[in-house]
């Protein structure tokens, strides 16, 4: 009898001792890293992905977010993403290019200006095919139907036509795809992370950056710059991306999970996409920006060529794009 009461006490401890452990299991945190402020559009969609997941999960999944490149450039999150890290960051297909060169032909200039038939060629076969090929490189993206809204230029002094381009330095994200784009329009591409271009303008390091209009009023660049041109060069569906290595160890369920809300981010950014240009175009004017709606069509004919110096890419790639966009 003495022995069996042992047993029973000491399995009862052991169950007193497992039971608070499970309730006290860590939850699965994920760093979500980027260069826009606070309050900018992707912060705001950040938050409420944190706040979906959190609430799905039973706030068994955590979002951790650090605006601000708080943790350094794209690349550098990128870098730590591939090696495994709890981490995923903002980025484009442009940047997948060194992975699938496909992929740059859906950043390049002027392929559409419809956004929903976009967002339907990043459901495509097509493009499943060339996140399969991702993932057994060790990316893993996340996000795939973010809106980051159109791209145009603001810049130290009105630009009408490419050939106000010339001679100007214009910030661009260093991807070979928009590099060669500014290039072609007439610009000399800049390359730079986004937390160093407000001081470039003010020092006259470069004359001017592309990115949509939410972007370039939240970082403040319509203060040493006054000269907004509406080119929208570019409809920018962006990808929220991260390593493989980690996100190979999460659960099913909660890999699945975090997919899901990840989607419901992206509808909610698309969301905002369409009630922020016409607010911020208002503010811009206010604060003494001059909006210039120069004749597209011109931009778009210098930029066209650009689709011809890809040699890596998959033979009448654009005219595949404009076929499935069609």
């Amino acid at each position: 009898m003495k022995t069996l009461k042992s047993y029973a006490v000491a399995a009862l401890s052991t169950f007193a001792l497992a039971a608070p452990m499970a309730v006290l299991a860590a939850p699965t945190t994920i760093k979500v890293a980027y260069e826009n402020h606070p309050g900018e559009p992707a912060d705001l969609v950040m938050n409420y992905w944190a706040d979906l997941l959190k609430e799905r999960s039973n706030g068994e999944i955590l979002l951790e977010l650090y605006p601000s490149s708080q943790l350094g450039s794209k690349s550098d999150v990128m870098d730590q993403a591939l090696m495994g890290m709890n981490v995923v960051t903002i980025s484009d297909v442009g940047f997948m290019a060194d992975y699938e060169p496909d992929l740059a032909a859906l950043y390049g200039p002027f392929l559409t200006e419809n956004t929903e038939k976009l967002f339907e060629l990043y459901d495509s076969p097509w493009f499943a095919e060339k996140n399969k090929s991702l993932r057994e490189q060790g990316v893993h993206l996340v996000i795939t139907n973010y809106n980051y809204g159109d791209r145009h230029i603001i810049a130290k002094k009105p630009i009408r036509t490419p050939e106000d381009l010339a001679g100007m330095k214009i910030r661009v994200p260093n991807n070979v795809i928009q590099i060669k784009t500014f290039e072609a329009m007439g610009a000399t591409p800049t390359p730079m992370p986004l937390a160093d271009v407000y001081p470039a303008l003010t020092q006259g390091v470069i004359d001017g950056a592309e990115n949509p209009l939410s972007v370039l009023y939240g970082q403040k660049l319509h203060e040493p710059a006054k000269y907004l041109s509406l080119v929208n060069y570019l409809t920018t569906a962006a990808v929220w991306v991260g390593g493989e290595a980690f996100f190979s160890t999460l659960p099913e369920e909660q890999l699945a999970l975090i997919h899901e809300t990840g989607r419901e981010a992206g509808l909610y950014s698309q969301q905002l996409a369409k009630e922020s240009d016409a607010k911020v175009l208002e503010l811009m004017r206010a604060e003494g920006v001059e909006v210039i709606e120069p004749d597209r069509e011109v931009f778009k004919a210098k930029a066209l060529k650009v689709y011809e110096q890809f040699p890596e890419w998959s033979p009448n790639l654009y005219q595949t794009l404009q076929d499935q966009l069609k």
